[in-house]
Protein backbone atom coordinates (compact mmCIF):
# COMPACT_ATOMS: atom_id res chain seq x y z
CA UNK A 1 0.00 0.00 0.00
CA UNK A 2 1.79 2.97 -0.99
CA UNK A 3 -0.95 5.89 -0.42
CA UNK A 4 -2.81 7.20 2.78
CA UNK A 5 -5.93 8.98 2.08
CA UNK A 6 -7.67 10.90 5.46
CA UNK A 7 -11.23 12.87 5.66
CA UNK A 8 -12.14 14.68 8.65
CA UNK A 9 -15.51 15.71 8.94
CA UNK A 10 -18.02 16.52 11.66
CA UNK A 11 -20.23 13.98 13.35
CA UNK A 12 -20.41 10.10 13.74
CA UNK A 13 -23.07 10.09 10.80
CA UNK A 14 -21.13 11.42 7.76
CA UNK A 15 -17.70 9.60 8.57
CA UNK A 16 -19.72 6.25 8.48
CA UNK A 17 -21.51 7.57 5.29
CA UNK A 18 -17.67 8.13 3.70
CA UNK A 19 -16.30 5.44 4.68
CA UNK A 20 -18.96 3.24 3.53
CA UNK A 21 -18.43 4.92 0.14
CA UNK A 22 -15.10 4.82 -0.09
CA UNK A 23 -14.63 0.92 0.48
CA UNK A 24 -17.06 0.36 -2.05
CA UNK A 25 -15.53 3.02 -4.87
CA UNK A 26 -12.43 2.09 -4.87
CA UNK A 27 -9.53 -1.21 -4.18
CA UNK A 28 -8.85 0.65 -0.46
CA UNK A 29 -8.45 -0.67 2.93
CA UNK A 30 -10.28 0.74 5.66
CA UNK A 31 -7.69 1.81 8.58
CA UNK A 32 -10.22 3.18 10.93
CA UNK A 33 -12.22 5.87 12.22
CA UNK A 34 -10.98 8.05 14.93
CA UNK A 35 -12.87 10.41 16.87
CA UNK A 36 -10.65 13.23 17.90
CA UNK A 37 -12.68 15.77 19.55
CA UNK A 38 -15.11 18.41 19.12
CA UNK A 39 -17.42 16.22 17.36
CA UNK A 40 -14.89 16.18 14.93
CA UNK A 41 -13.88 12.11 13.08
CA UNK A 42 -10.88 11.25 11.15
CA UNK A 43 -11.40 8.52 8.31
CA UNK A 44 -8.49 6.78 6.95
CA UNK A 45 -7.74 4.52 4.24
CA UNK A 46 -4.84 2.91 2.35
CA UNK A 47 -4.36 1.57 -1.20
CA UNK A 48 -2.72 2.70 -4.35
CA UNK A 49 -2.70 6.09 -5.08
CA UNK A 50 -5.34 5.84 -8.11
CA UNK A 51 -7.59 4.07 -5.86
CA UNK A 52 -7.14 6.70 -2.77
CA UNK A 53 -7.42 9.47 -4.82
CA UNK A 54 -10.93 7.95 -6.70
CA UNK A 55 -11.74 6.69 -2.60
CA UNK A 56 -10.89 10.48 -1.20
CA UNK A 57 -13.29 12.35 -4.04
CA UNK A 58 -16.27 9.54 -3.58
CA UNK A 59 -16.17 10.24 0.49
CA UNK A 60 -15.76 13.84 0.21
CA UNK A 61 -19.09 13.73 -2.09
CA UNK A 62 -21.05 11.19 0.89
CA UNK A 63 -19.73 13.46 3.42
CA UNK A 64 -21.26 16.58 2.27
CA UNK A 65 -24.29 14.68 1.26
CA UNK A 66 -24.60 13.07 4.80
CA UNK A 67 -23.11 16.28 6.94
CA UNK A 68 -20.56 18.53 7.05
CA UNK A 69 -17.06 17.49 5.65
CA UNK A 70 -14.44 19.49 7.15
CA UNK A 71 -10.80 18.44 4.94
CA UNK A 72 -9.72 15.89 3.00
CA UNK A 73 -6.17 14.97 2.22
CA UNK A 74 -4.55 12.51 -0.09
CA UNK A 75 -0.58 11.83 0.88
CA UNK A 76 0.96 9.62 -1.86
CA UNK A 77 4.29 7.12 -1.00
CA UNK A 78 4.36 8.97 2.24
CA UNK A 79 7.92 8.22 3.92
CA UNK A 80 7.75 5.19 6.58
CA UNK A 81 8.80 7.48 9.55
CA UNK A 82 5.79 9.51 8.58
CA UNK A 83 3.63 6.79 10.67
CA UNK A 84 5.23 7.68 14.30
CA UNK A 85 2.49 10.93 14.48
CA UNK A 86 -0.29 8.84 13.59
CA UNK A 87 -2.46 7.07 16.60
CA UNK A 88 -3.95 4.74 13.37
CA UNK A 89 -1.91 1.69 12.48
CA UNK A 90 -1.31 2.96 8.58
CA UNK A 91 1.79 0.00 7.48
CA UNK A 92 1.01 -3.23 6.04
Amino acid sequence: MNSWGFIEVIGYTPAIASADAMIKSAEVQLVGIEVIGGAMVTVAVKGDVAAVRTAIDVGTEAAKKYGQLHCAQVIARPKKDAQKVLALNMEE
